[in-house]
């Protein structure tokens, strides 16, 4: 790692130790901000407050709640919305939303997740991406794209499947592909307003073969597109978008 990329690393770990503290300091008087998804107020099953469509493009759905051990590890406080979907020719994606409240710790780095599940993140080939949304307004939605490998057991045989997981996140007036930007823009908030931003974090993800990756993006992104303006509840006008990380 060269002399600049050290440095970086260094800037963000400090902004994200900073953000950490101020956090930590404001929490007895802070109020709690609106979520920029949209929930059922009603639901009593914490799986599934945050609302996803139950039909998007030729894709049919099914509800997915979270395993007991998210729900056991997560603050008890966190939200949640789940579905996979399914296209005629058996494309699948599933759709999560984790939502946070009063406890931050709700969100973290999605590597963890990942790793955790047995499969390997491609470094190289992982970037932030944008998918063009046009409802209600046109914008690109920053994301951050990580393509993923694991090895399996299939008829005595080691297949190797691909993995592409897209994921950002977004809270009331505000909308990032940066984990470290989200961390920020919460402490300034909290700072400025007294006001804890409540934010979601959104993932899409497929599995495919090696060589399908580039295609199976295509297919997210479209389907990113179509279920965003249902899901999301900004931009507004006044709306903040994401920088891209130096």
């Amino acid at each position: 790692m060269n002399k600049q990329k050290w440095i970086l690393a260094a800037v963000t770990l400090l902004l994200i130790g900073s953000a950490a503290g101020l956090l930590g300091r404001f929490k007895t008087s802070q109020r709690l901000g609106q979520p920029g998804v949209k929930i059922d107020p009603v639901t009593t099953n914490r799986s599934q407050v945050v609302l996803l469509p139950e039909r998007v493009l030729d894709y049919e759905s099914e509800l997915v709640d979270q395993q007991d051990i998210v729900l056991n590890t997560l603050p008890r406080d966190t939200s949640f919305g789940g579905r996979r979907y399914q296209a005629p020719d058996d494309f699948w994606v599933q759709a999560t939303v984790v939502l946070m409240k009063g406890d931050r710790t709700s969100l973290h780095k999605p590597q963890f997740c990942l790793e955790g599940a047995g499969w390997s993140i491609d470094a190289n080939a992982s970037r932030e991406d944008k998918v063009r949304i046009t409802q209600p307004e046109e914008y690109d939605l920053p994301v951050m794209k990580l393509l993923v490998t694991k090895r399996i057991q299939h008829q005595g045989q080691t297949v190797t499947l691909r993995g592409v997981y897209v994921y950002w996140f977004v809270a009331e007036d505000a909308y990032t592909a940066q984990h470290w930007q989200r961390m920020w823009w919460m402490a300034k908030e909290l700072i400025q307003t007294g006001v804890l931003q409540r934010w979601a974090y959104v993932t899409y993800f497929a599995v495919c073969l090696p060589g399908q990756e580039d295609a199976t993006f295509e297919r997210l992104q479209k389907l990113i597109a179509a279920s965003v303006p249902e899901i999301q509840l900004v931009p507004k006008p006044a709306g903040r978008v994401a920088a891209t990380q130096p």
